[in-house]
């Protein structure tokens, strides 16, 4: 939920130190006279004041500016810990904390300022007391240069390389390109997937202050003026039409913050050194702006970091497709996780390096057991026992499939229907059911590229929008890849199914439910390429088909498109990489592409070729180079949980 700025709470109340923005009741320069907080001795101090053209902003009189030792900043005279005035004890604040002030009053000033300076023996002199003060001198030098370290890396993450591999910045390619992302509510197994609300254009949110040369962090308020994905083009208050100083940053930032948090955390709000000129009363600017404006909810932050907290943890032990033999399963460890992803490694693997990517929601995953319980085929691990440390997932983490009625009318071995082809994820094909396994999972083959020991055969629910029934690429307009060497061409089903002595799946078993999803033709996105599925690339949707996506990755030809569910946990927001942390993958130039020849995506690209048309090649053949070449990399984007959409049948009419 946004909450709205309420008048009351931005009007100035004499009672309080500071209003909900953070404002104080004036501005002035570091030059005027300013009260201390620190003992008479530490007046003493010879720290570099600030200049003074920079604005501050007063408390009833009390200057609130920086780390100098003499304003806004106290020292506490027992510890000589430096901190906010207004976080320290008593109405003084002299003290950082009650121990602090009990030992004071339990010793004379004298002593604790020898404490402090770490000095024996009789009282200093005021020499030595100057020379002796050195050590707090530094430690606040050095506390200001530490705030000026986080300020830098506020204006880097800030900045306009809202996302940077490469030279490569979403706020850049968006801009320059007046691309549209798709929305975060789009995608629920994203962090804020399912909390994000009506965040949009014209909200308010407090933000660091780039345009400042103090040596501390402060903040001020800045307009949301586009949003994508995750990431947000700001614009600071005062600038009205002027966009010389918009920038990008990810709104799940730690550095962003809802309006009345800098008031609330004693943190000061400056304007930007640009327009500091503009308004003499920059509170009363700020309540016509804001009153009745839209701001994050105050637990926004909280929910993020909520909503990035994940089960899976490393050493948990899988089941998983085995990425060489697409009909069995194998057990794996996980290795790391990354934004919910998984890097599982092969159990049997010596040197850690055979591993496999997938989100923690996929459909290639299960519990430890899963495969015996079902009838599904399993390579039994050469390790007898579990390695130390590993321990099995718990089976609640996994995703739950819809329940399914198999005593009545259900699919039979050798029934036809169309499938995404795992192995080249741009077709969908002609399909057989191979075997019908308990839970409502199904084994299936595509037709005329089948291996004889069926070591080719898949694993999809029935409930999987990865499959359908025969006639939905004609009715859909989407081109069905006939079986290898069919030489009746165009593909007619009538024929094909007289011909082979088959019968279609009827319709009313495939999962006919469409949510609304709020994906558009155009929408940008970050999108795995599921081919090599430890690579998420810069993404854009080019077809949607109800709840099936077509997912083309920037900068590539058509031929490496792949359909993909809608509810797919391999897709995700605008900006998801920066947040977690994972690289993301560019979009390709024209040059770049050219010299890849021995790249991974040239070998995609000839592996792609390989099972795309009609090649001459016999069955074995292709499976004999299939098992001796490289490793397969399959289909998991498609989601196998029910749907809370509305229930739209896509399919006009049984064939």
């Amino acid at each position: 939920m946004i909450t709205a700025i309420k008048k009351q709470n931005i009007l100035h109340n004499p009672k309080e130190k500071a209003d909900s923005f953070g404002m104080f009741d004036g501005y002035d320069s570091c030059s005027e006279d300013t009260s201390s907080s620190s003992s008479s001795e530490e007046s003493e101090e010879e720290v570099a004041p600030l200049p003074s053209n920079l604005p501050i902003i007063k408390n009833n009189g009390q200057v609130y500016t920086y780390p100098d030792g003499k304003s806004g900043m106290a020292t506490c005279e027992m510890c000589g810990m430096v901190g906010v005035r207004d976080a320290f004890y008593s109405k003084t604040k002299r003290f950082c904390s009650v121990s602090c002030s009990r030992s004071y009053s339990s010793n004379s000033k004298k002593a604790s300022i020898l404490a402090r300076l770490q000095v024996t023996g009789k009282p200093p002199t005021k020499k030595a007391k100057v020379l002796q003060k050195q050590p707090l001198v530094a430690k606040l030098a050095a506390y200001a240069q530490y705030q000026a370290t986080l300020q830098n890396q506020a204006k880097t993450k800030a900045g306009n390389s809202a996302i940077s591999v490469e030279g490569f910045s979403w706020g850049n390619y968006i801009n320059s390109n007046s691309f549209i992302a798709a929305p975060v509510a789009c995608f629920k197994h994203a962090p804020m997937g399912t909390c994000w609300g009506d965040i949009s254009e014209n909200v308010r949110i407090e933000v660091p202050n780039t345009d400042c040369s103090l040596p501390t962090k402060v903040f001020w308020i800045a307009g949301i003026i586009k949003l994508a994905g995750y990431n947000a083009l700001l614009r600071y208050e005062g600038f009205e039409n002027d966009s010389s100083l918009d920038f990008w940053c990810n709104i799940c930032g730690s550095d962003i913050h809802p309006v009345g948090w800098c008031a609330a955390s004693g943190k000061p709000l400056v304007p930007p050194r640009t327009v500091q000129h503009k308004y003499t009363n920059w509170k009363a600017f700020l309540v016509k702006r804001l009153t009745g404006a839209k701001t994050l909810p105050p637990d926004f932050s909280q929910k993020v970091s909520e909503s990035m907290q994940y089960p899976f943890k490393p050493c948990m032990r899988v089941e998983v497709v085995d990425k060489r033999h697409l009909c069995r399963t194998r057990v794996a460890v996980v290795e790391s996780v990354i934004g919910g992803r998984l890097r599982l490694v092969y159990e049997e693997s010596e040197d850690r390096t055979d591993d496999f990517w997938c989100h923690m929601h996929s459909p290639l995953i299960h519990h430890i057991g899963w495969s015996r319980s079902i009838g599904h085929r399993f390579k039994r691990s050469d390790i007898t026992k579990k390695q130390d440390g590993h321990f099995d997932t718990p089976p609640h983490l996994f995703a739950k499939v819809k329940e399914v009625d198999q005593s009545g009318e259900w699919f039979k071995e050798g029934m036809k229907l169309e499938a995404i082809d795992p192995l080249n994820l741009s077709t969908i094909c002609v399909a057989t059911i191979r075997k019908v396994l308990a839970d409502g999972f199904l084994m299936i083959g595509i037709d005329g590229s089948e291996a004889a020991d069926g070591s080719d055969w898949f694993c999809y629910h029935a409930t999987s929008p990865s499959i359908f029934p025969v006639g939905f690429c004609e009715i859909n307009m989407i081109e069905l890849t006939p079986p290898r060497g069919y030489t009746k061409l165009p593909f007619k089903w009538f024929d094909y199914l007289r011909e082979t002595g088959s019968i279609a799946a009827p319709v009313k078993l495939f999962n006919k439910d469409v949510p609304n999803h709020g994906f558009r033709v155009g929408m940008k996105l970050e999108a795995v390429d599921l081919m090599e599925p430890r690579l998420i690339c810069v993404a854009t949707v080019t077809r949607i088909i109800h709840r099936l996506l077509r997912i083309h990755f920037d900068g590539w030809e058509e031929e490496y498109d792949q359909w993909v569910d809608c509810e797919s946990p391999d897709l995700y927001p605008v900006g998801w990489c920066q947040l977690t942390g994972y690289q993301l993958q560019p979009p390709a130039s024209q040059s770049s592409r050219e010299s890849q020849s021995a790249s991974s995506k040239q070998k995609k690209k000839a592996k792609s070729q390989q099972y795309k048309g009609h090649k001459k090649m016999t069955t074995s053949q292709l499976k004999e180079e299939l098992l001796d070449g490289e490793d397969y990399s399959f289909l998991h984007g498609a989601s196998d949980q029910e749907s809370n959409g509305s229930a739209t049948v896509y399919i006009k009419q049984e064939p």
